[in-house]
């Protein structure tokens, strides 16, 4: 070998040279909108922001949906299950290069939306997913499939039921905000199909709103660092959803880069007077102006109230960023 020169191991050419013939063989039928079930505690490799693990014989269904919109459903024999609870654009589908025989559905960034209401997989007695009903109304072996095709009617219903218009989640009007604007952004969920529905997706208002539902239903509307649950007369919750990691630094709209707040814990904590350690454990800045007073409204645990479901916990590498990048040491 000749100095300075760097030899590539076989095993990562021979995956290069697999994942090109792969791509080439690969036959791509049209697009389709498509279900990939998912439970927190799956044994695959799953981040649903990111990634999904699946074994090579739903290839030929995932590919499918490749360039087009899925939604994550997590099965009903799931305890307090729920549901259609995500829908998210797959930007390609590669062989997995750590996992012979398995394979990723990558998620194109900033495409994973968490439905602000809960969508069960029974609506009133009816089945949401109606393509799954055979000729006699009975529910097909489709839905036992992990990864399956998803008729254009059926997403429109899921996301129709997962947008909705609960009026005690709407931000808050006193931020500069008329309530004639607010009605505006509502009206673009009405009379769309379901390629004009998904582009509403991106909308800033729509995200926020949906963010703050997803957001107060896992903490139960409780600020999770006074560990008050406080509801004005209207019975709406006085507590606020926080990004952990900011939109305008690249955090995501997801549970777990979200904090349930109260609107005095929510300002600390984005200008850094209180942060939170590894373990969730709640700091207070050296640089605030009375410690002791912001001390005495942190709940008595002196931790974060998390959510009960892991997956709905602040992920660490968000927890890390806001104590490096905003917390004041």
């Amino acid at each position: 070998m000749v100095p300075g020169q760097h030899t590539i191991p076989k095993n990562h050419l021979r995956f290069n040279a697999a994942l090109a013939g792969y791509r080439d063989a690969a036959i791509f039928s049209p697009m389709a909108f498509g279900i990939f079930l998912h439970r927190t505690d799956s044994i695959y490799d799953d981040v649903p922001s990111e990634r999904y693990q699946f074994p090579k014989q739903y290839l030929s269904r995932a590919q499918q949906c490749e360039g087009d919109w899925i939604v994550y459903l997590e099965p009903t024999k799931v305890k307090n299950t729920k549901g259609y609870f995500a829908v998210a654009k797959v930007r390609e589908i590669i062989p997995d290069p750590r996992h012979q025989d398995m394979y990723l559905a990558v998620i194109e960034p900033g495409t994973y939306f968490e439905l602000g209401d809960e969508v069960q997989f029974r609506d009133q007695g009816s089945v949401v997913e109606q393509g799954l009903l055979n000729e006699q109304g009975n529910i097909s072996g489709r839905a036992q499939a992990a990864v399956r095709t998803l008729s254009p009617a059926d997403f429109d219903r899921i996301l129709e039921l997962g947008l909705g218009r609960d009026e005690d989640f709407l931000p808050r009007i006193d931020t500069a905000r008329t309530q004639n604007e607010l009605n505006d952004e509502q009206q673009p969920f009405q009379h769309l199909s379901p390629r004009d529905r998904v582009k509403q997706l991106t909308n800033r208002a729509i995200r926020d709103r949906n963010f703050r539902k997803t957001v107060l239903r896992a903490y139960g509307e409780r600020c999770a660092i006074t560990g008050l649950r406080l509801i004005n007369g209207g019975g709406r919750a006085e507590v606020e959803a926080a990004h952990i990691r900011p939109v305008e630094h690249d955090g995501p709209d997801i549970i777990s880069n979200g904090i349930a707040l109260s609107g005095t814990a929510h300002w600390m904590f984005d200008r850094g007077l209180v942060g939170l350690s590894e373990d969730l454990t709640i700091l207070v800045s050296r640089q605030a102006n009375d410690p002791d007073a912001v001390r005495s409204m942190i709940n008595g645990t002196e931790k974060l109230i998390a959510p009960e479901r892991p997956s709905e916990r602040p992920r660490a590498e968000f927890v890390k960023w806001h104590r490096e990048n905003c917390f004041k040491q």
